[in-house]
Order: C-alpha cells, then sequence, then structure tokens
C-alpha cells in the first residue's frame, strides 16, 4: 500500500481508539444504569456496536500488521501495476476515464482508486500504452485501451 494509505489507517485505528471506544464504553455504561440487562434493548445495542467497533479496529490494525509500503519513486510506467495512474478510453462508450490501482484497503471510487482486485484493474496488470484490453463487467464486456500510464 502507499504510505498515505498507510497513514490514513493509522489516523483511523487512532481515531476509533480514543473517540469512538470511549463513547461506546459510556453508551453501554448508560445502559446498564437504566435497569434489568435481560430486557433492556439499548444495552444490547450499544455492545453490539461495541463489538463491530473492536471488530474494525482489529481488522485495520490486521492490515497495519501485514502492510507492505510501496516505494512510489522505484514504480515503473512501463506497464500497469499497482500504483499507476491510468489514463483509459472506454472504446465503446468513447469516453476517458482515470483509475490508479491500489491496494484494496486504499480504494476509493470517487477518487479514482480502484482496487487491484477489481475486474478492470486485473485485466489492465501487465499491459502497455495502446493495448486494448477486455474486461467482462456487470454491464457486459468493455473494450478499453491504455492511452497513459503514469504515477
Amino acid at each position: 500500500m502507499s504510505e498515505e494509505g498507510y497513514k490514513k489507517i493509522l489516523e483511523e485505528i487512532n481515531y476509533l481508539e480514543s473517540v469512538e471506544r470511549p463513547k461506546a464504553s459510556a453508551a453501554i455504561a448508560e445502559a446498564r444504569e437504566k435497569g434489568d440487562l435481560s430486557e433492556n434493548a439499548e444495552y444490547d445495542a450499544a455492545k453490539e456496536n461495541q463489538g463491530k467497533l473492536e471488530s474494525r479496529i482489529a481488522l485495520l490494525k490486521d492490515q497495519v500488521a501485514n502492510a507492505r509500503i510501496i516505494d512510489q519513486s522505484k514504480i515503473s510506467c512501463d506497464k500497469v501495476q499497482i500504483m499507476n495512474k491510468v489514463r483509459l478510453l472506454n472504446k465503446r462508450m468513447n469516453k476517458e476515464m482515470i483509475y490508479t490501482i491500489v491496494a484494496e484497503s486504499e480504494a476509493n471510487f470517487r477518487e479514482g482508486k480502484i482496487s487491484v482486485q477489481t475486474p478492470i484493474a486485473k485485466a489492465l496488470l501487465g499491459h502497455v500504452v495502446g493495448d486494448v484490453v477486455e474486461v467482462r463487467v456487470p454491464a457486459g464486456v468493455q473494450q478499453l485501451e491504455i492511452l497513459e500510464i503514469s504515477i
């Protein structure tokens, strides 16, 4: 993953542990004060939210522990690979698109960052400028011409 993505995950872990975790504990304590826990839906909901929060924290910590930060200065633009920005022409729609291929944890379609696990990224990997690749997507088969590869 990129250093930027790594830092974002660390920031999210910090936020969840320092802000959300105390909120969850306070919600449980408040619900506990309302009496009988066996029929206290508010307590059950607070415990469930705490469980989801702890699962999210554990998942993010696992991603950090297994992360390998990619040095962007060593990324080649000869062929499509992870961390490349790829400018494409959708042949059927005659429309240009730009995607950056990133680790799954960094994917954000609104920012034009697609996971290396997506059908489009998988089809593009290893190809060079000028290649036309066929990608099977839910809307059918797309023909994408690689116009530019950059960082």
